[in-house]
């Protein structure tokens, strides 16, 4: 139960915590003030604990398959925050104005992830308070696995940090990039589990060289979405979104051109 909490939690914490970090790492490459962290994780921590508390309630909506809905929505949510955050940053980061709108991208992003995976980890925890005997190993796995989680996150935001500043804007979108194409992904999984989407036969297993709930497994579901058997639309669903960020620097590129720092 330990490792399997360890895995769990680890699902859920990294991939808020990527999303932090890279963002972070942004921020700091365009010197971002800190004030909207706070205001980012105190929006997350309101919106998981309404969600983890409202969880029959939401499951209920939409003939019952509500809870697979508002994940969905709020993947889609982080998907295009983050793709509009990385054309922008990529295109136009300088003035007030654009810094403004980046900060309110940033801030929407986190909060999202936080609201999302915070709420699987409260639902995930509170499953076991009814059974004492399970609780201590069920929380020292959540510690195990939030600390991985931030120092992967820590790993990622001070490789970024470190990075010379001509590569900084390209490199972190296409991080950002990666991120955003496997919560579409995420998504249109959720959407076919509420039978919103058709289901489809995978177009292949990969299970057996590399199985989703592995450790190795879970750095690559936070990083790009990895399925070990995605249907058609899903694997149609992340090459499109991980393209759409690229095709619109292109765009704003050669309409605006690409102020520099």
């Amino acid at each position: 139960m330990l490792l399997t909490t360890v895995i769990i939690i680890l699902r859920e914490f990294l991939e808020a915590a990527l999303i932090f970090s890279v963002l972070l790492a942004i921020g700091r490459y365009l010197g971002i003030g800190s004030a909207w962290i706070g205001r980012a994780i105190g929006l997350g921590a309101l919106g998981g604990i309404l969600f983890a508390g409202n969880t029959g309630r939401v499951s209920e909506w939409f003939d019952g398959v509500g809870q697979e809905v508002l994940n969905a929505t709020l993947q889609i949510g982080i998907f295009a925050c983050l793709t509009g955050f990385a054309v922008l940053f990529c295109t136009q980061p300088n003035g007030a104005e654009n810094r403004r709108r980046l900060m309110i991208l940033m801030t929407i992003s986190v909060a999202f992830a936080i609201t999302r995976e915070g709420s699987e980890i409260l639902i995930y925890i509170s499953g076991f308070l009814s059974a004492p005997d399970m609780l201590t190993p069920i929380l020292l796995g959540a510690l195990v696995g939030a600390a991985i989680g931030t120092s992967v996150g820590a790993l990622v935001f001070y490789a970024l940090s470190s990075l010379a500043r001509t590569w900084t804007p390209w490199i972190s979108a296409f991080v950002l990039a990666l991120v955003a194409a496997g919560l579409a992904s995420q998504a249109c999984l959720l959407l076919i589990q509420a039978d919103w989407l058709p289901s489809q036969t995978p177009l292949w297993n990969s299970s057996y060289w590399l199985a989703e709930d592995s450790v190795t497994g879970q750095l690559l579901y936070a990083l790009i979405g990895y399925e070990a058997t995605p249907t058609p639309l899903q694997a149609g669903i992340w090459f499109c979104a991980l393209l759409l960020p690229a095709i619109l620097i292109a765009v704003m590129g050669r309409f605006g051109g690409r102020q520099t720092t």
